[in-house]
C-alpha cells in the first residue's frame, strides 16, 4: 500500500497557493492524460494526479485533509505493508489520508467508509507427497485471513451502525475535476474519480468500532483441516467454503481454496516449455510430408526439436510415475495445436508456390 501525500504527489509544498496547485496539475496531466500517453502506468498516475487535484484545489476540502494529516503524519506507509491476501480493496483511489490499513489490518486515522463488499477468497498452496496423493488424508494448515469483529459482530459500529453521508463528496460517490485547469479554458466541462473518502458508497460510519475502526472485520489467525481424496493430482483444487476472508460490514465472507502441489507429478516450466517445442514440430513433420514440401519446412523443425530435446532430455531419462508423463503429453499437445495452423497454412503456400513454379 503506498502513502497518499498529495503534496508529493502534485509535486508541491504544503504551503503552496491555490494557483501553483493548479499550474502543477496542469503540468502533469497533460503529460500522462490517456489520450496523450499511452504507457501503461500512464492513466493510473493521472487518475491519482486529478485525485490529488480535486482534494487539494477545493479549500474546505483540502483543510480536513491537512487536518486528518496533523493526526496521522507519519502515513498509511507507517503500518504493515500489506496482508499475504489480495483483499485490500480501497476502490480506485483508497488509502491515506482517508482510509487504509495498519498494523493488524485495522484501518488508521480518517472517517471509516461504509462500503459492505464481500470478503475475497484466500488462495494457500499445499505440497503432499505422493503416498498421500493416491491414498488420501488430512492435513492442517494455518493461515491469516480477515475474520467478522468480535466487538461489533461485522456491523462496524457498536452501538447503533449509524450510517451518514460522506462529507467530502455529500453522498455521490464521487469527486469532479475541471478539464478546463487541464485545457486552460472553460467549456471543457469536468470528469470524475472516485471518492477517496468514502471509496465511492458516498456513506461513512458515524461511530464505528474501535476495534475495527469500521470495517467489520480484523487480521486474525486460522487453522483448517484439509480433507484430501484419494487419487489426488498436482493442480487440484479444494474449496472450503466461507474460510476466506469476512466481508467488510457484515458481507459475506469468500472461499479458502487449498492448491494441491504434488511434486513427483509436477513438470518445471522449463521441461514443459521443452515438451511444446517437440509439440510444435511434429504438425510442420506431418503436414510437410503428407504435401511433399517437408525440405522447405525443415527450419520449422529442426529449431524447435532440438530446443526441445536440450530441455526434456535430463527429465525423460528419470523415472517418474504415468502422470507426469500425462502432463509431459499435455504439453506436447498443447505445443501441437499452436504449430498446427502455423504449418498448414504455410505448408499450403509452399505447395501452391511450386505448383504454380512448374
Amino acid at each position: 500500500m503506498k502513502d497518499k501525500d498529495y503534496y508529493e504527489i502534485l509535486g508541491v509544498s504544503q504551503t503552496a497557493t491555490s494557483e501553483e496547485i493548479r499550474h502543477a496539475f496542469q503540468k502533469k496531466a497533460r503529460r500522462l492524460h490517456p489520450d496523450v500517453n499511452k504507457d501503461e502506468d500512464a492513466e493510473a498516475e493521472f487518475k491519482e494526479v486529478s485525485e490529488a487535484y480535486a482534494v487539494l484545489s477545493d479549500q474546505e476540502k483540502r483543510s480536513r485533509y491537512d487536518a486528518m494529516r496533523s493526526r496521522n503524519p507519519f502515513g498509511a506507509g507507517a503500518g504493515a505493508s500489506g496482508s499475504p491476501f489480495d483483499d485490500f480493496d480501497f476502490g480506485s483511489f483508497g488509502g491515506f489520508p482517508f482510509g487504509g490499513f495498519g498494523f493488524g489490518g485495522k484501518q488508521k486515522m480518517g472517517v471509516p467508509a461504509y462500503n459492505p463488499k464481500p470478503g475475497a477468497d484466500v488462495v494457500i498452496h499445499l505440497t503432499i507427497d505422493e503416498k498421500t496423493a493416491k491414498e488420501g488424508g488430512k492435513k492442517a494448515i494455518t493461515y491469516e485471513r480477515f475474520v467478522e469483529c468480535n466487538l461489533c459482530h461485522g456491523k462496524g459500529s457498536v452501538q447503533s451502525a449509524e450510517i451518514k453521508e460522506c462529507p467530502t463528496c455529500h453522498g455521490t460517490g464521487h469527486i469532479d475535476v475541471d478539464l478546463g485547469v487541464l485545457f486552460g479554458g472553460e467549456g471543457f466541462g469536468a470528469f470524475q474519480v472516485q471518492c477517496p473518502e468514502c471509496e465511492g458508497s458516498g456513506k461513512v460510519i458515524a461511530d464505528p468500532c474501535p476495534n475495527c475502526n469500521g470495517s467489520g472485520r480484523i487480521l486474525a489467525g486460522t487453522e483448517e483441516v484439509i480433507e484430501i481424496g484419494p487419487r489426488t493430482h498436482d493442480g487440484t483444487e479444494i474449496l472450503v467454503p466461507y474460510m476466506g476472508n469476512a466481508g467488510t460490514n457484515g458481507q459475506k465472507s469468500g472461499q479458502l481454496r487449498v492448491i494441491i502441489d504434488v511434486p513427483a507429478e509436477k513438470i518445471s516450466p522449463d521441461v514443459k516449455f521443452g515438451f511444446a517445442c517437440i509439440g510444435f514440430a511434429v504438425p510442420f513433420l506431418l503436414i510437410g510430408a503428407f504435401l511433399q514440401v517437408l525440405g522447405a519446412m525443415l527450419l520449422f523443425v529442426i529449431l524447435p526439436l532440438l530446443m526441445g530435446i536440450s530441455l526434456t532430455f535430463r527429465a525423460i531419462v528419470k523415472k517418474h510415475n504415468a502422470y507426469w508423463w500425462r502432463n509431459a503429453g499435455a504439453s506436447i499437445l498443447e505445443g501441437a495445436t499452436n504449430g498446427f495452423f502455423l504449418a498448414a497454412a504455410l505448408a499450403l503456400l509452399m505447395s501452391c508456390t511450386q505448383g504454380s513454379g512448374r
